[in-house]
């Protein structure tokens, strides 16, 4: 969906957040603090109405002098001229809202999943319920930028992603592009994810005492972001299975796939490099030695980076050979707010990776 007149890139971007006291808000306020474009007009909350932004993310103290406001005075008095409204509100909350959002400016984004689909029937089939706005749907661009960048360019609407797709995407767009795998086998793929994935509201699953130590399971089978790797990749028969660990921020997506041909590693670097070589926020890990070989969590953590990589399987008395396909990310950047920045940046005509030059530390 093109924007009539797209905003001179050097031009001041005027931003409402809805939804701005949970761990993507916060981020997307993190963000925003030091982007050269952007100016954070209006955050709402309806818990903390009045309160200091940095009383609920103390990480923006010095920052931001931004109070939250709620949604009813938000849309009784809305700020003027603002450009991009982004919601982080839970899921299911934008579709029924929607028409106040496209109020508010003309330009959207969702970081939930309401319109990361583009079919009603498979929204339903996923999520249990009819979408509320299904002839909305086709309106919102998916806000993968490696995969969808030339769409979100001056689009007026655009999703979030699911940070477990975005992983499993990532680490399977290559082969996939590439045609290298062997679709008429199953691809498993198994994730590590940290406890930051159930956001700020604890339940009997997230409350530190009973998630402390543990390895759970807690989506073996039937994970909704299944749909949206379906979606992206154009794959029938792809299979997650969602793991807690011991983590906060991450993670940390194994894809285990057949090769419609034996490869050696010569020719998974062509193709890596081929897919990910222009891509600002993906970088390919592939070491033959050392402790940091593959790619890991902890190093992208607070930043918009994934890293892929791979590992090659012998060849099998068939003739088959397997590949682990690799990608870690941190849930709340790249799997959240730092993709709906790139894509803010894609519509509005900022340079891409504006407010996300962020590097990760090594030891957290």
């Amino acid at each position: 969906m093109e924007a009539s007149e797209p905003p001179n890139p050097n031009a001041t971007c005027r931003v409402a957040l809805i939804g701005a006291s949970g761990y993507v808000g916060g981020e997307l306020l993190r963000l925003f603090a030091a982007h050269p474009h952007v100016q954070v007009v209006a955050a709402t909350s309806e818990t903390h109405v009045g309160k200091p932004v940095r009383s609920i993310h103390p990480q923006l103290r010095g920052r931001s002098d931004l109070a939250f406001t709620n949604w009813a005075a938000l849309t009784g008095n809305p700020p003027a001229n603002v450009d991009v409204v982004i919601s982080a509100l839970p899921h299911g909350q934008a579709s029924v809202r929607l028409a106040a959002l496209e109020a508010l400016a003309p330009r959207v984004i969702d970081c939930s999943a309401d319109f990361r689909l583009d079919s009603a029937a498979a929204y339903e089939r996923w999520y249990g319920l009819p979408h509320p706005a299904p002839e909305r749907l086709g309106a919102f661009v998916y806000g993968l930028p490696e995969a969808r960048r030339a769409a979100l360019r001056g689009a007026t609407h655009a999703s979030g992603v699911g940070c477990n797709a975005t992983a499993t995407n990532l680490a399977l767009m290559a082969l996939v592009q590439n045609d290298l795998l062997d679709l008429d086998m199953p691809i498993i793929a198994d994730l590590k994810v940290g406890s930051s994935e159930a956001g700020r509201s604890t339940n009997a699953g997230s409350h530190h005492p009973e998630r402390s130590g543990v390895v759970r399971s807690f989506a073996p089978t039937g994970h909704r972001h299944t749909s949206e790797v379906e979606q992206v990749l154009g794959l029938s028969d792809v299979h997650l299975s969602v793991t807690s660990v011991e983590m906060v921020r991450g993670v940390l997506a194994t894809g285990h796939a057949w090769l419609k041909a034996p490869l050696v590693d010569k020719d998974l670097w062509r193709a890596y490099r081929a897919t990910y070589g222009a891509e600002p926020f993906v970088r390919i890990v592939h070491e033959r030695q050392g402790g940091h070989r593959h790619p890991e969590p902890r190093l992208v953590t607070g930043t918009n980076f994934a890293d892929v990589g791979w590992a090659l399987g012998e060849v099998d008395a068939r003739g088959r050979q397997r590949i682990v396909a690799l990608c870690a990310l941190d849930n709340l950047m790249k799997g959240a707010a730092g993709s709906a920045v790139q894509s803010l940046n894609l519509m509005c005509g900022f340079d891409e990776t504006a407010g996300l030059d962020l590097f990760p530390l090594h030891l957290v």
